[in-house]
């Protein structure tokens, strides 16, 4: 099936900073190597994720190569043989949960000396993160970061070989690998990332110095990825990039995300297209339009907006104005009039008043979000802000917080609860995590939708009446 409209012909491949295929040959054989030496053996590995969703996708890999070396995983870590935590540096929080974790493991690893430990992701690309690591947590194995996650069977091979904690973090800007092995986590519904790094340089934001500049897949290499999730059987994918509106700009091509979403849109097996995250800066006509024409395409939209107020969105560098982006919403919702609207939130950024903060409540009452994702500032080693003499109390962020959380709270439920009496479409996905006598799925806005139904309904779109509506999720009756 040809599904590019000549636009392939128009791109400069050389643009694509491509791990090359002879690097990932040479990878392939230290995955044979150590899958020889695990034979006849049950090896196992232990996997956490912290952060986003291209995280996740990263550990999908991560498992993808440990499979192919002959590892099996386990949910408990002291069965394991290897133990990795891919980390997250977007937020404190995530990384003293790391710290936690591997002072916990220091028992475990004097138990079973053959243990490799090992970290990467988003923290490893903070030198003083290592440095802690290296000299505080000596029984870390292996160090390494997100940008050459490729190399792990060969920085796993030297790990095992070696007496010495085995680093290797990257301070290029980044390549993408192309032919890594992935272990889905999921049969219904999968993670397609479309681009790496981020050129946004957000005042709070460690993103692009962790994850490196702007880097687009070719379109050929998405489409082959989908196209394959298609013949698998998966029925759902999530394209992902620090912003997807960027998607196409480094290639030298006028190839654009809203072309990505029409060609995914063709392609056969496939149900429904989602993507996150775009960036209220440039999110185009083009691809809201796309977003209108392509049925498979689902009527969610993740804009983060971060704050209401004019000068602490200048402060943070976000480029764009409170009334841009209420203009933007209201051009969304009239091309869209079913959209569901979510979005990010920073409540106590350096500087913020309660008029501030009172212009971020404004936007939400005006917008009205399905959900929003809020967060306290957390401060950012290396970013501007963190740098901010005019640093807001703790205290005063949790109030303020507390009161976002209220206001949000009762718009989310007054938007389900208009749902109460209607049917809607839900992909299933499986057992509810909540209630396992329940099966749950998504509708094509994004609300989880949990029912009584059966196993045959797996990976199919069931009709389901909504009988009662939560905050967060809705509940109701499959229907014949």
């Amino acid at each position: 099936m040809d599904v590019f409209d000549g636009w392939s012909m128009q791109m400069d491949k050389r643009n694509i900073k491509c791990v090359s295929q002879e690097d990932i040959a040479e990878q392939m054989k230290y995955m044979q190597q150590i899958k020889e030496l695990n034979a006849g053996k049950a090896k196992k590995y232990y996997l956490t994720t912290f952060g986003c969703q291209m995280n996740e996708n990263d550990s999908e890999k991560l498992s993808g190569m440990l499979v192919n070396m002959g590892y099996t995983e386990t949910d408990n870590a002291e069965d394991a043989d290897v133990i990795i935590f891919n980390t997250c540096c977007v937020r404190e929080n995530a990384e003293s949960k790391v710290y936690g974790h591997l002072g916990v493991l220091k028992n475990l690893k004097r138990e079973k000396p053959w243990l490799v430990i090992a970290v990467c992701g988003c923290m490893m690309q903070q030198q003083d993160v290592v440095e802690h690591i290296k000299n505080t947590y000596r029984h870390v194995d292996l160090i390494f970061g997100t940008h050459n996650l490729h190399k792990f069977p060969e920085l796993l091979a030297n790990a095992l070989d070696s007496a010495e904690t085995v680093i290797d973090v990257s301070d290029s800007p980044g390549f993408i690998a192309e032919g890594v092995p992935i272990e889905r986590k999921d049969t219904v519904k999968a993670w397609v990332t479309v681009m790496y790094g981020c050129n946004n340089f957000c005042s709070y934001c460690i993103v692009p110095y962790v994850r490196g500049r702007e880097r687009s897949r070719s379109p050929e290499d998405i489409l082959q990825e989908v196209e394959e999730l298609a013949k698998k059987g998966y029925k759902e994918v999530t394209l992902l990039g620090q912003n997807v509106n960027s998607y196409g700009l480094d290639l030298g091509s006028q190839y654009r995300f809203s072309d990505l979403l029409t060609d995914v849109n063709r392609v056969e097996g496939i149900e429904r297209i989602r993507f996150m995250t775009s960036h209220p800066k440039d999110l185009s006509e083009d691809l809201i339009i796309s977003m209108k024409n392509n049925l498979k395409v689902c009527h969610h939209l993740h804009l983060p907006i971060q704050s209401g107020s004019g000068r602490i969105l200048e402060k943070m560098n976000r480029k764009y104005t409170k009334e841009q982006y209420l203009k933007l919403i209201s051009s969304v919702k009239n091309a869209l009039p079913d959209i569901a609207l979510t979005t990010d939130i920073i409540v106590g950024f350096p500087g913020e008043t309660d008029e501030d903060f009172y212009e971020t409540l404004d936007v939400i009452e005006k917008v009205r979000y399905d959900m929003a994702f809020t967060f306290l500032y957390s401060k950012r080693k290396g970013t501007p802000a963190a740098d901010d003499p005019m640093q807001v109390s703790e205290d005063v962020k949790k109030k303020r917080f507390d009161k976002l959380l209220e206001v949000q709270n009762r718009i989310s439920k007054e938007i389900n609860e208009k749902l109460e009496g209607t049917e809607v479409e839900v992909l299933v996905e499986g057992l509810s995590r909540n209630n396992p006598l329940k099966y749950t799925g998504r509708t094509g806005t994004n609300k989880i939708v949990n029912f009584d139904g059966n196993e045959n309904m797996i990976g199919k779109i069931v009709k389901v009446k909504i009988e009662k509506a939560q905050t967060w999720s809705l509940e109701g009756t499959a229907l014949k």
